[in-house]
């Protein structure tokens, strides 16, 4: 992939590497059970477009099948228009087929839950069987939230309906009429603008790119850093789903093309800066990106270039600030154009639209994915919450597996235990909603309105807080549910409470007792794995015998920027692996200094012309990244001896040395715990023998 502006020869520009300033590493992220981690709104938009769609969805197949059929048979077409609650963010092109996929999979759930609805334990295990088969599949193929919930809510409701092995096609087929429904509204909008999909997730990383720029020289870099390379990804991945033979033929499509590549090398460009410098930037080149933002879809909002002068004066025109502001600015001038040449950086993306079905879906069984024990997780807890219940004689019992599935889709154990108390709380008043509408024995044109407008709700606020959003989602799931099957508004009331109760318990006790360490145990082998990743980038882009053609240099930034990607979201799922934690905060170093050696390498292969570096030096600097993934892999502190000098890439060497210092450090942290584990195991063992005397005595 040509990078216009990247620093070398063909370019005018001068190789001038940065000074030996390392950038503070931020503070550790922490994840804690407190009140503003249940009632605290995270950042972001309401989702007010999510929150109609759903709401219109709901209304219209609810209303469409009841009128044709009977309210049963309407709760259940209304609960098979929840497939507009899924890719609300991806290309309409792909939208289509993943939402027909999503429609088949609500279908399915019904037609089990209607199959196993003869006997309260099949009831159970297929709950359970979709809970976890839905984890399975959502992950793999990353399907967006709500991912398995809304399966697992389809499938338990259906086992509650009147009915017979003759009723299982009707189920089905009212489920799939409420599925086309909602695949209707959700693709509505391809009829009024749609290119916004994209034009939304470029935006994003302009904004992202702009957060950046404000953090540099603030002890929260690191964690924006990682935010604004995610944003680029999901650009990245967004534009890829969307290339299809007649789109990117289009010039305007071009434009989006161009300005992603902007976007990604600016990037890149504020890392080399953010890395050197242990002071704030000016506040113009955040604010330029933010117009940059607002010109994705609004070519006419487009900033000036001028509009950064101020900001270059005193700087020298080959150092990396002043490099920043260049693309900037030529990125404001691909802006402003509403079209673009369909070559140069509006050309393909190098790449296919999305990886195949079947090759996603057996990654997501292999041993290093963290799919298989998160799905078998899902799949067992869910299961055996149902059978809980039923031992216990709850009437209800599949309120108890959709508590626990919606818990367990925190993730880890913390997350797991705040889901569950804001899903307990949010019951608590949510039932009292759903009961006072149910006690007024409202008309089923109201249920309708009533379920549809707190759905629309849930969907605005869900992602914000998951508190507020349950208590919406409470009487909307209490009120279909009554339209299945009526009973008594006192004793669902009472019973709904306690079953919330049991399967937050249930949940929680899930997390803390199956496949905790799974994240924790893998991080080592992540951190190995992007360090490998690093180092081949870093290796073939300063080999000078080696010319990496537009393709290869696409593919290899896309496979680091992925690993880089995926070690955050290992290391601060660990995290909250309670107590694993304690284990875990010392890799913090650790995983920083391999993420920025990771961009550091992304940057040098983002530049045209790079300084080559000799055979020699770049054997040295094989090695030593070839000990310190082995010494990771082996759990030991690593012998690196000295490194090989890169005059150009003062950096590498810095960060590599501080890797090292932090491995060794988090190695001789492990030895001391094991010591210290070790001492205390040796105490009881002596506690326990001095009693046995005694008893004895």
């Amino acid at each position: 992939m040509h990078d216009q502006g990247a620093s070398g020869g063909g370019n005018g520009y001068e190789w001038r590497p940065p000074g030996r300033v390392r950038a503070k590493v931020s503070e550790w992220p922490r994840q804690r059970i407190d009140p503003h981690a249940l009632f605290g709104l995270a950042t972001g938009r309401w989702a007010w477009t999510a929150g109609l769609r759903a709401a219109v969805a709901m209304s219209t197949s609810f209303a469409l099948v009841s009128f044709l059929f009977d309210p049963a048979a309407g709760s259940l077409a209304a609960l098979g228009s929840m497939t507009a609650l899924y890719e609300k963010n991806t290309p309409y092109a792909h939208r289509a087929v993943s939402l027909a996929l999503v429609a088949a999979g609500f279908v399915v759930s019904v037609a089990l839950g209607s199959l196993s609805s003869f006997s309260l334990w099949t009831a159970a295990a297929a709950i359970g069987l979709v809970a976890g088969v839905a984890t399975w599949a959502c992950q793999s193929l990353r399907v967006d939230p709500p991912g398995p919930f809304f399966f697992v809510l389809v499938c338990a409701i259906t086992t509650i309906v009147p009915s017979g092995i003759g009723a299982v096609p009707q189920h089905a087929g009212v489920a799939a009429i409420g599925a086309g429904i909602g695949w209707l509204v959700s693709m509505s909008g391809a009829l009024f603008r749609a290119r916004n999909p994209e034009n939304r997730a470029v935006a994003a990383a302009f904004r992202q790119l702009g957060a950046l720029l404000r953090a540099i020289g603030t002890p929260r870099l690191d964690h924006v850093q990682h935010q604004a390379s995610l944003a680029v990804s999901t650009a990245w991945r967004i534009m890829l789903q969307a290339q299809t033979r007649g789109y990117r033929d289009t010039a305007r499509a071009a434009r989006l093309r161009a300005l992603l590549r902007w976007v990604s090398d600016i990037h890149l460009t504020a890392t080399e800066v953010a890395l050197s410098r242990s002071e704030p930037l000016p506040g113009a080149a955040a604010d330029f990106a933010d117009e940059l933002a607002r010109a994705v879809g609004r070519p006419d909002l487009a900033p000036s270039p001028d509009a950064l002068d101020e900001a270059r004066k005193g700087l020298r025109p080959r150092s990396f600030e002043s490099r920043l502001y260049s693309h900037l600015a030529r990125a404001a001038q691909s802006a402003r154009k509403r079209e673009h040449e369909e070559e140069g950086r509006g050309a393909g993306l190098h790449d296919r639209r999305t990886p195949p079905v079947l090759d996603a879906l057996r990654s997501g069984l292999s041993r290093e994915s963290l799919t298989r024990p998160t799905a078998l997780r899902m799949g067992i807890t869910v299961t055996a919450a149902g059978m809980l219940a039923i031992l216990l004689g709850f009437d209800r019992f599949y309120w108890v597996s959709i508590t626990a599935a919606s818990v367990l889709q925190g993730g880890n154990v913390v997350l797991t235990a705040n889901r569950s108390a804001q899903r307990a709380l949010g019951t608590a008043i949510g039932v009292v909603i759903g009961a006072g509408i149910l006690t007024l024995d409202p008309p089923l044109a109201v249920v309708i309105v009533g379920a549809s407008l707190l759905q629309g709700l849930a969907q605005m606020v869900i992602a914000r807080n998951f508190f507020y959003a349950s208590i919406a989602l409470t009487p909307m799931a209490l009120m279909v549910a009554y339209t299945a099957a009526p009973y008594p508004v006192d004793q669902l009331v009472q019973a709904r409470l306690v079953d919330t109760v049991v399967g937050s318990f249930v949940g929680v006790l899930g997390a803390l007792l199956l496949w905790r360490s799974a994240s924790a145990a893998r991080l080592p082998q992540t951190i190995a794995t992007a360090l490998e990743t690093s180092r081949s980038v870093m290796v073939e882009a300063l080999d000078p015998d080696v010319r990496i053609t537009p393709e290869r240099r696409y593919r290899l930034r896309r496979d680091l920027r992925r690993d880089l990607v995926s070690l955050r979201g290992v290391y601060d799922s660990a995290v909250g692996d309670v107590p694993r934690a304690e284990h875990t905060r010392p890799l913090w170093p650790v995983v920083i200094a391999t993420q920025r050696t990771g961009y550091l390498a992304l940057s040098a292969l983002a530049l045209e012309d790079p300084p080559p570096a000799s055979h020699i030096t770049l054997q040295r600097l094989d090695l030593a990244f070839r000990e310190l993934g082995a010494a990771l892999e082996q759990r030991r502190a690593p012998r690196l001896g000295a490194l090989p000098r890169l005059a150009d890439y003062p950096r590498v060497n810095l960060e590599l040395r501080a890797l090292a210092t932090a491995m060794r450090t988090a190695m001789a942290t492990d030895e001391r715990d094991a010591a210290a584990e070790e001492q205390r195991r040796v105490q009881r063992e002596q506690r326990r023998a001095r009693e046995e005397i005694l008893g004895d005595l």
